[in-house]
């Protein structure tokens, strides 16, 4: 699980914590072809803020996008996607503002315990993730964890309506969130229905944007990272949605234990991109291909040998060196049909015979 990583002697601005948020989602996508949806809120909550760094922060993404956010400063919920202004009434504003400042409270009691139990003092931050998936096939998953300064601190396992510690101080919280087999169970159907309904509904609210598909663009070439050794590259621009297949082949055959993988990264126009890459052995004849799945399209990009490759440069030549030969002739024939004046009189070029 990525969390995002706070230093105790490097304070990170506000508005930088927020714009980490996306980067989040981005580094859990794995590349495959099945598309699917999520939903996910984000809380931080810090010790000592300041330099810009609100005491509390929550975010709302349905896959990339945020719809929503509130921090300790404005003390608003407030919407992040013009599509949820346009569907959600005021008072649906207003009641999850009243919700989150008491939210605001009760994570900051909880860091403060955290703190205690740690005997830590100074800058440190408490995390809190919750959310569902809805996969292509339909089948549905939910997740709620907690991490404290940036590591896996307690996780929800709700088949088992118990708690999974990663640490001593975490068996303590593990102990007493146990003993509320009520919560334990609001926290199931949460997961299992009431997000999954907020998420088809958000789905539904935004469908233009989170629905639509805009297949990849690919470029396949070779570089010489090092002397000697070839590195190939697949690389994919300006797709939507993010989820994405790639893959060497070599002769036929997937190169799955070689190949090096690119995080899928925001374009920053709404798309996404990223890369594949493998060593090729320059001097060998094997036959390697790029292929690339996003949602119903298949795409097979293959690498040409280095012969064709020079065969190509040297017909594009030879294609240039004639018609540069042929412009030049045809200046020439030009230049002497055209009109010339010598002393005052117009001399016409002899007409052919």
């Amino acid at each position: 699980m990525f969390w995002l990583k706070e230093s105790r002697k490097r304070r990170t601005s506000g508005k930088l914590m927020v714009f980490l948020f996306p980067l989040i989602i981005v580094f859990m996508m794995k590349h495959t072809s099945a598309r699917m949806h999520s939903l996910r809120y984000f809380r931080l909550g810090v010790s000592d803020p300041g330099h810009g760094v609100p005491e509390f922060i929550s975010v709302g993404y349905v896959d990339s996008h945020p719809i929503t956010t509130y921090d300790s400063v404005t003390r608003q919920k407030e919407p992040r996607a013009p599509w949820m202004v346009e569907h959600l009434a005021p008072d649906h504003w207003e009641r999850y503002t009243q919700l989150l400042r008491g939210w605001q409270q009760a994570f900051q009691v909880e860091l403060r315990h955290l703190q205690r139990l740690h005997n830590h003092s100074g800058f440190h931050t408490y995390q809190r993730m919750i959310g569902c998936e809805l996969l292509e096939d339909g089948s549905t998953t939910g997740f709620l964890q907690y991490a404290y300064d940036g590591q896996d601190f307690i996780i929800f396992n709700k088949d088992t309506l118990s708690w999974m510690a990663v640490d001593n101080v975490a068996h303590i919280t593990k102990r007493t969130w146990e003993a509320n087999q009520h919560e334990l169970q609001y926290q199931k159907n949460w997961l299992e229905e009431e997000c999954i309904a907020w998420l088809k509904r958000f789905l539904e609210y935004g469908k233009e944007t989170l629905q639509r598909t805009e297949p990849p663009l690919v470029r396949v070439n070779r570089k010489e990272i090092f002397p000697g050794i070839t590195t190939l590259f697949c690389r994919a621009y300006g797709f939507y949605p993010p989820e994405i297949s790639m893959l060497w082949m070599k002769n036929g055959e997937e190169l799955v234990q070689e190949m090096d993988y690119g995080d899928i990264l925001p374009s920053g126009d709404g798309t996404y991109q990223t890369w594949v890459s493998v060593e090729q052995d320059p001097e060998s004849s094997d036959l390697y291909s790029c292929h690339v799945k996003h949602c119903d399209l298949h795409m097979v990009h293959q690498v040409p040998q280095e012969s064709e490759t020079i065969s190509l440069l040297m017909k594009a030549a030879s294609i240039s060196i004639v018609l540069a030969i042929v412009l030049a002739v045809a200046g020439v024939l030009a230049w002497r049909r055209w009109p010339r004046e010598q002393n005052g009189i117009i001399y016409l070029p002899a007409p052919e015979r």
